[in-house]
């Protein structure tokens, strides 16, 4: 299957660029914090313990989680995935968000930062802030890995005889770089197949966790499933994902993303059990049927 002709900059304004990778941040962040606004707002999902945080506090939360996912992100993947050689011969190209090379292992690090900053600031517990981020997380996850197709980026393992399959190679490609770094060789799309598993399959059921189990009266639970989902479905993505430059000989056949990961499942794991054997604590007196309606937009 031919890679689509789409070009990464959306729009040009002279020397300004705005690319769709950049775009997806933007609208990833907006619409996460618009979404767990909501789930403050929901008075309905809150049956034992009050919301953790106003959507006032919600909306300084946001900031510093949009630091924490952009500065972790880039940091992360500098660290985790980009030869120092490279770092020093262009140091200047770690500012360069736009260009993608985010992280996504380093952006939680960011986030998990931020939370611990604002929690302890604020007074707040720091577990129940998590389990109102960690439901919105995946929006953003979601085009993120959308713009990474678009970006010809991140291409997975070779799969000639796959239908779906897709040769990461098109005119904007060649004009960018001169040729196509993926090969002429048809390949895994696992660019997509993150966007459905890590994003839409994850916030559903994330979402079946806050609306139809009620988990969030339960402290932790919700950013176990998280982290334990997300740990998982990567790593098996990674097994048709082709693994980054320079790190393609880890010990045991393990690649970056996989030993980034196993600490999430071990972590996931750990928080839903702690969180179920925590004692609920009695049932909150039921809100007004009038206030209760109009307190539920997610």
């Amino acid at each position: 299957m031919p890679f689509p002709e789409i070009d990464p900059v959306l729009v040009q304004l002279g020397p300004f660029a705005i690319r769709w990778y950049a775009l997806a941040y933007v609208a990833g962040i907006l619409l996460g914090w618009r979404y767990a606004v909501g789930l403050l707002r929901n008075t309905a999902l809150w049956t034992h313990r009050p919301a953790p945080l106003t959507p006032e506090q919600m909306d300084d939360l946001v900031l510093w989680i949009a630091l924490g996912v952009i500065g972790g992100g880039r940091l992360g993947h500098v660290l985790f995935y980009q030869p120092l050689s490279d770092v020093a011969a262009d140091p200047l190209g770690v500012f360069r968000v736009w260009e993608g090379g985010m992280s996504f292992h380093g952006g939680v690090i960011g986030v998990t930062i931020a939370m611990v900053l604002f929690a302890w600031r604020n007074k707040l517990d720091l577990l129940r802030i998590a389990d109102v981020v960690a439901p919105a997380y995946p929006i953003g996850h979601f085009l993120g890995r959308c713009a990474n197709f678009i970006n010809g980026e991140l291409w997975g393992r070779p799969a000639p005889d796959l239908p779906w399959a897709v040769v990461f190679c098109n005119d904007q490609i060649q004009k960018d770089f001169g040729y196509c770094p993926a090969g002429m060789v048809a390949r895994h799309p696992s660019q997509l197949y993150e966007a459905l598993f890590e994003g839409l399959i994850l916030f559903l059921i994330l979402r079946w966790a806050t609306h139809g189990a009620k988990l969030g009266n339960r402290r932790g639970v919700v950013a176990g499933i998280f982290v334990l989902f997300y740990g998982v479905f990567r790593i098996a993505i990674e097994t048709v994902r082709e693994p980054d430059a320079g790190l393609e000989n880890l010990p045991l056949g393990l690649t970056m993303g996989m030993i980034l990961s196993i600490p999430m499942v071990l972590g996931g794991l750990w928080l839903i059990w702690r969180g179920m054997r925590e004692p609920l604590p009695p049932a909150l007196p039921a809100a007004p049927p009038s206030a209760g309606r109009a307190d539920q937009p997610a």
